[in-house]
């Protein structure tokens, strides 16, 4: 009959399923955090997920998004996430602030989320965004990432969601004593995810995670067509 659905064909998994699939994988590859987990768990990554891929919104894999960037991989976004070891208390700094989904899940462990954007058209959907999910912990700049936003500073953790060429000192001069940044850092296309931790002396311990692929943190901001 027309329009009947074949009966051999397997329905399709529904979009809580296909979450609790990819928070069991990022369990499986190191993400064990439970505040980090249940962040990623109740944010609703379809949102910020193209039309085009949404069918993909819930696999653990970069998605492209507008202006040639990124949404982050599930993975890559928990890992640095659970690195930061962010408290309820703290101030964190964004950079790059893309689709909003990293900022999203940050927003759900943390007081309040400063966060910058070099391109205007990202920066005015991810706030839409934002507002939809009635988010009121979030405070969006349009600028240039990489000179932070001195203005706030000092900031209890930063995260940087571009590669920066090389130790970003401008933004490290923005941390607390004691505070932590993520950020990759590398010229090339493979990166070092580290991180650096304030030794309240003024210096930092620095830890190399893993590797990563991240566009390149570029300076000054956009122009777009």
């Amino acid at each position: 009959m027309a329009g009947a659905e074949d009966p051999a064909k397997p329905a399709a998994d529904s979009s809580e399923t296909r979450l609790a699939r990819l928070v069991l994988a990022l369990r499986s590859q190191g993400v064990s955090d439970p505040g980090v987990l249940n962040a990623i768990e109740t944010t609703p990554r379809d949102l910020f997920t193209p039309e085009l891929f949404q069918e993909r919104a819930w696999e653990d894999q970069a998605l492209p998004i507008a202006c040639g960037q990124t949404i982050s991989q599930p993975f890559i976004v928990g890992l640095m996430t659970q690195a930061l070891g962010v408290e309820k208390r703290d101030r964190i700094l964004e950079i790059g602030t893309g689709s909003g989904y990293q900022t999203t899940v940050l927003s759900k462990l943390a007081r309040l989320v400063y966060t910058v954007e070099r391109y205007r058209t990202l920066m005015a959907e991810a706030e839409g965004r934002f507002k939809q999910l009635g988010l009121t912990n979030v405070i969006t700049r349009f600028g240039d990432g990489g000179l932070g936003w001195p203005e706030q500073a000092p900031f209890d953790r930063i995260l940087v969601t571009a590669a920066a060429p090389g130790e970003p000192k401008a933004l490290l001069s923005q941390l607390k004593p004691t505070g932590v940044l993520v950020a990759p850092v590398g010229k090339g296309p493979v990166q070092e995810l580290k991180r650096y931790r304030g030794d309240g002396q003024g210096g930092f311990d620095v830890e190399i995670l893993t590797e990563v692929r991240f566009v390149p943190l570029l300076d000054g901001v956009a122009r777009e067509l």
